[in-house]
């Protein structure tokens, strides 16, 4: 049995059409740190005009305790002075993992850099976790290609909505 060294939460966003994964490392999954993530997105976002959509299964809970955080940062006199876009939320059905793209690229982390690996401390393991998403994401800037091709047509199960499917790699639950 391995020795557990610790744990540590990834907060993430990926962006569709350029294939970037922003990311940070919280100490809880709560409604501040989805408000954390609105924040990033909305300052490197700044200057473009189009929308943020946040999707997830936690994005019900983000919405119903940061509704206010969300109008305030969608009326137009705080976006035209800030230069931000609009941001649009939309939950996904529980247990759609096949909808949220994001997804597959964890999985895609997770085999390979966390699968039989044997860090030292979770600041170790944090540094293959950058290192890997720094390398993805200079990739996809030399290479562009729209992200979620890789997965249609390639699920686990056929992609319809069925209450308690779930359609992440049964290895990496």
């Amino acid at each position: 049995m391995a020795k557990i060294k610790g744990s540590l939460i990834l907060t993430a966003a990926l962006e569709l059409s350029s294939n970037q994964i922003t990311h940070f490392y919280s100490n809880s999954k709560s409604s501040g740190e989805m408000i954390r993530l609105l924040k990033v997105l909305i300052d490197k976002y700044v200057g473009c005009r189009g929308y943020i959509s946040l999707l997830g299964q936690c994005v019900m809970a983000f919405v119903e305790e940061s509704s206010g955080e969300i109008a305030m940062v969608n009326k137009y006199p705080y976006r035209k002075k800030h230069k931000t876009p609009i941001v649009k939320v939309a939950p996904l059905p529980n247990r759609a993992q096949f909808l949220n793209v994001i997804e597959s690229v964890f999985s895609g982390m997770v085999a390979a850099i966390i699968q039989n690996s044997n860090y030292q401390s979770v600041d170790e393991a944090k540094s293959a976790i950058d290192r890997y998403f720094a390398e993805r994401n200079e990739h996809f800037l030399k290479y562009p290609k729209k992200a979620g091709g890789k997965i249609w047509g390639n699920e686990l199960v056929a992609p319809n909505f069925k209450e308690g499917q779930n359609c992440k790699n049964s290895r990496w639950r």
